[in-house]
Formats: structure tokens, sequence, C-alpha cells
């Protein structure tokens, strides 16, 4: 999982803008229900003395007291959980309940008042017991002018319970309800960014090959369809500006191709007269071998252009590599035998590819002449042709003096040149690997280049199996292993 995608940041933000909002209308829920049970439970009690009084006091003095403290009696405090307790005017109890059978209290620890009140109040005694008890004091004043406190009270553990149900309600509830969400809002901006994949995984296939292809449009009326209107405009404008420098390049060249034949051929005149000093012939023909060395730069030129135009992709036919590296190898095999260099081959006659015969070949050709070219006398140049999987696989090892570290990412560039391993004494004009990375893709192939300064270099192209056939591993494949 990408935790730096959009998808992911959205649904992460939209689960914790809801976490906040749970979280605060939970904690308004839990404080408002705790208010209002404990604003209920008060004027309850209150309800509860003010009857006392107007039911029971209101005729103390005609039925007396042991009256008023039976009939209170049969109201059950103990059992209801409540205390009831009847103060006389001097500080005297006319009536204490009970310790209650849940034993939420002890009466006798309820705090006596220390002075008369006169209107009713509300009082919390903490020091009768585990849980607090919310007390409602009621004065009364019988007819005959006696006067009463009545007080009456409850624990409020059962208002911690019920508020301890909640929280641990919310607290399994609300993790499930982010999580249900968060993976909701997974869903839904993957379904939202839906097109944007689709466009990315098109966008992805677009080279300066098929630049002709456009991103799918969506028609959502969206940001989305916006976007991809504007990308497929600024591609038909880079198409554009693509098409103006390959037919630049293709014209330049070709119309370079003229007076450097003018050229060559009166110089080749020249230096066949004879009145010409020895002096005279060298400039002549320091000439013509600059002449010939930008002949083939433009010829270069030309067939680069031409493979970056497209149509030499559509020649294709499937090719035995194998066959095909192997003759151009022994084409080639003299200039390897003039520096003494050993050529080595591991190639199987099972590998076919869907490509382009003659530019195959080339590709072999400059690949095994910078080998050649850059690997000492005496040393190796090693060809391997095999199946790995679905890919076709062709290497050219040498164990020439190898590219710096600092060159090696820009060696496939058009006229670079390594200090070392690409030098004007060569020959060479710095395209020849610049053909084979066009030519490469092109045919649908990878190239890829290893090398250590001064160890020697490792190019390898990987290509698409022949789709006319399937190729099945063989447990002994056929190698012909020739050592020149």
């Amino acid at each position: 999982m990408n935790f730096h995608s959009l998808r992911l940041r959205m649904a992460a933000l939209y689960a914790g803008v809801l976490a906040l909002c749970l979280i605060s209308f939970c904690g308004a829920v839990y404080l408002g229900l705790a208010r209002y049970l404990d604003s209920n439970l008060r004027n309850s009690l209150r309800s509860e003395g003010e009857s006392i009084g107007e039911k029971l006091l209101v005729d103390v003095n005609r039925k007396g007291e042991s009256f008023v403290v039976g009939e209170i009696n049969e109201m059950a405090p103990e059992i209801s959980g409540r205390f009831i307790r009847i103060t006389r005017q001097d500080g005297t109890i006319l009536y204490q309940s009970p310790t209650p059978i849940n034993q939420s209290f002890l009466p006798g620890k309820v705090l006596l008042l220390k002075s008369w009140v006169q209107q009713p109040f509300s009082i919390t005694d903490s020091h009768a017991g585990a849980h607090a008890v919310l007390i409602e004091a009621v004065p009364f004043v019988a007819p005959e002018g006696n006067s009463f406190l009545i007080e009456v009270g409850a624990s409020s553990r059962e208002i911690q319970s019920v508020l301890h149900g909640l929280l641990l309600t919310l607290a399994l509830g609300m993790p499930l309800i982010i999580a249900v969400a968060a993976l909701g809002g997974i869903l839904v901006m993957k379904r939202a960014l839906h097109p944007l994949d689709q466009i990315t995984r098109a966008a992805e296939t677009i080279t300066s090959r098929n630049f002709g292809e456009r991103l799918p449009s969506v028609k959502t009326g969206d940001e989305i369809e916006r976007l991809t209107a504007s990308l497929n405009r600024m591609m038909l404008r880079l198409e554009d500006s693509f098409q103006h420098i390959n037919r630049f390049s293709a014209d330049v060249s070709h119309e370079l191709r003229t007076p450097l034949t003018i050229l060559r051929g009166e110089l080749e005149s020249l230096a066949q007269q004879e009145h010409l000093s020895p002096v005279a012939l060298e400039v002549v023909g320091s000439a013509l071998e600059e002449i010939a060395r930008l002949t083939q730069i433009v010829n270069q030129l030309l067939e680069i252009s031409r493979l970056e135009a497209g149509p030499a992709t559509k020649e294709l036919a499937t090719v035995n590599l194998g066959e095909l590296v192997l003759s151009t190898a022994e084409q080639m095999r003299l200039l390897a035998d003039e520096k003494s260099i050993h050529l080595e081959y591991l190639i199987s006659s099972e590998v076919s590819v869907d490509g382009n015969a003659s530019l195959l070949k080339q590709v072999v050709v400059n690949l095994l002449d910078n080998a050649i070219k850059y690997t000492p006398s005496g040393g190796t140049v090693e060809l391997l042709v095999e199946m790995q999987g679905t890919k076709a696989v062709l290497e050219v090892r040498d164990t020439g003096i190898g590219i710096s570290a600092e060159a090696l990412p820009h060696i496939s560039e058009r006229f670079f040149r390594a200090d070392k391993a690409r030098t004007r004494q060569s020959g060479g004009a710095g395209l020849g690997l610049a053909i084979v990375k066009s030519i490469c893709g092109a045919q649908g192939g990878e190239l890829s280049i290893f090398s250590s300064e001064g160890k020697g270099t490792r190019v390898r192209i990987e290509m698409p199996r022949a789709s006319g056939r399937i190729m099945t591993p063989d447990p002994e494949p056929a190698y012909l292993r020739l050592d020149r």
C-alpha cells in the first residue's frame, strides 16, 4: 500500500475530520446526559421531600411523630436506596433512614447542617461512601408553626453507571465507525480517482514513437476531464515540435550528403594529380578522412531519424537471433584477429524474435565493433544469446578498458564521449550506442549497460520472444560454443 497516495491521504483526512466531529459530538452527548441525569435526579429528590412535608408533616401535631416515622418506613428507603432525614428546628433528628441494602452510602456519615436554612438547596456529600450522595434539603413549616428540614438524597452510583455504559459504548463503537468510514472513504476515493489511474496507465505507454496516441477522455464534466483535455492539447503541441525537429534533422542530414559527396569527389580528383607536393597530398588525405567521418555521422543521423520516424517498426519478421548473431560475428572475426582478441560464443539455436533482420544485424555490428575497439590486444569478447523466461537475451561482454561511473548513465546519448571509451582517434562519432538504443526501442527491446572502469563492459539487450511460437524451457538447451 502506498501511504503517500492521494487516495489514502484523502481517506485519512476524511476519517480524521469524522473522528474529530464524532469526538466532539460524543463529548457533548456525555456532558449533556450527565447534566440531564443529575438535574432529573435532584428534581425527583426535591419533589419527594416536598411530598413528605405536605402529606406527612402537615398533621404532625395531631397524628404524632410516630405516625410520620411509620409512614416513611413503609416507603422502604433502604430498598429504594434513598436517604431521608427529618431534622427539627432545634437540631434534633426526627427520622433518619437506615443503611440501604446495596451499601451505596452510609447515612450516619452524612453531615448535619450547622445552621438553619429558609430556602431549598442542593448539596453533594462525598464522604458518605464510595459514591457521592446527592441531597436536596427542603425546609417545611407546619400550620401549627413547627419547622422541619427535610433532606432527601440518593447515591450518584446509578448516574455513574449509566455514564460509564455510555462511555464504554462510545469507546467501542467510535473506532468501528471511524474504521468503516475510512474504508468507505478509500473505496469512494478509489472510484472517484479511477479515471486518473486510466490516464496514468495510458500516459506510461506514450513515448516519442507513438506520440499520436492520446489520453482517454473521461466525460465527467469535472476537473479530471479538464486536466485530460489540457494534457492532450499539450501532447499535440509536443508532437508537432518533435515532428518538426525530426524533419529538420532528416532534412539537414540529407542535404549534407550531396556537398560531402561533391567535396570527396573533387579531393580524390585533386589527389590523383601528379604535380602535388607530398605536403599537399597529406593535407588532401587528411581532408578526405574528415569528409569520410562527416559522411558516417550524416548517415548515422539519417538512420536515427528514420528509426524515430517509426516506419522501421512495421518491417518485422520472425528472426532466429542466434543464427543472426553467429553469422555477423563470423563476418567481423577479422577485426578481432587483427588485435589478437579471442571471440567466445555461447549461443542458443532456439531463440527467435520478431524484428527487422538488417537492423538487428546493425545492433550486433555496433556492439561488436565497440567491444573489439576498446578491448586491448589479447583480451576476450563473449557473445551470449539465450531465452530467459519470455525474453530473448543478447549480451556482449568484453575485458576492455570499461566506462567510468560518471560517464555510464550518459553513454548511449548522442555524440557523448567518455574520456577513455570515446576518443576522436578511435574514429567513433558517439552515435553507435545511440543507434543501438533507437533500434532496440523500435523493435520493442531494452538496452542495459554495465561497466566498471578497467574491468570491462557488459551490454545486455532484452527483446520479447517471437509471437508466432511458444518457447518451452529445454532441460538441456542446444548451445553452440566456439572459441576463436
